[in-house]
């Protein structure tokens, strides 16, 4: 029975994935946290957010294999790279994409039984999961894509001694552009 109510779940955020997109798509544009996301074209974002809504119950499907996400997530990694984002900013649009979804239940009244409450969880599970993966498997072609760049580049030269004053506060970024030299 709860294989069936969050059947109703998934079917609930896939019915309303034009919906959740765009509630997605004001929250991304609004937060200085993804400042990128600003430059992009509305519609570009709404079609690669929309999907991930809309394909919910297959990416949460326990016939979706770790490989299928892996696949699809690191080639996101080096997309996003290719674009300019930072790796932060990316992160966040997956987070504020998971938290949307659950939004959308929490406020539709699905919870009112023990056994909605077990359902949800259970979708909820599922989704952490994805999203877990999505953003390890972004992240790790994030990295990929950034080591290319610099192989690329060459050997990085070493910089000039710095005072902790002058040094870069950007952290694992600059590391990561500096071809991991430095």
């Amino acid at each position: 029975m709860a294989e069936v109510i969050s059947k109703r779940l998934v079917d609930l955020i896939e019915r309303n994935a034009d919906r959740l997109t765009r509630a997605w798509l004001a929250d991304v544009k609004r937060r200085p946290e993804t400042r990128t996301y600003r430059g992009y074209p509305d519609d570009v974002l709404h079609r690669r957010v929309c999907d991930v809504y809309q394909r919910l119950g297959t990416w949460i499907s326990r016939e979706t294999t770790v490989e299928e996400i892996a696949r699809v997530y690191t080639a996101l990694g080096h997309q996003r790279f290719a674009e300019g984002f930072a790796p932060s900013e990316v992160l966040e649009a997956l987070i504020l994409t998971r938290r949307h979804l659950w939004l959308l239940v929490l406020k539709e009244g699905f919870l009112e039984t023990a056994l909605d409450l077990q359902a949800a969880l259970e979708l909820n599970a599922r989704a952490v999961l994805f999203f877990d993966r999505s953003m390890y498997y972004t992240a790790l072609g994030f990295e990929e894509a950034a080591a290319e760049a610099a192989a690329r580049q060459g050997p990085a030269q070493p910089p000039a001694p710095q005072t902790p004053a002058q040094r870069p506060t950007r952290g694992w970024f600059d590391w990561l552009q500096r071809g991991r030299s430095g």
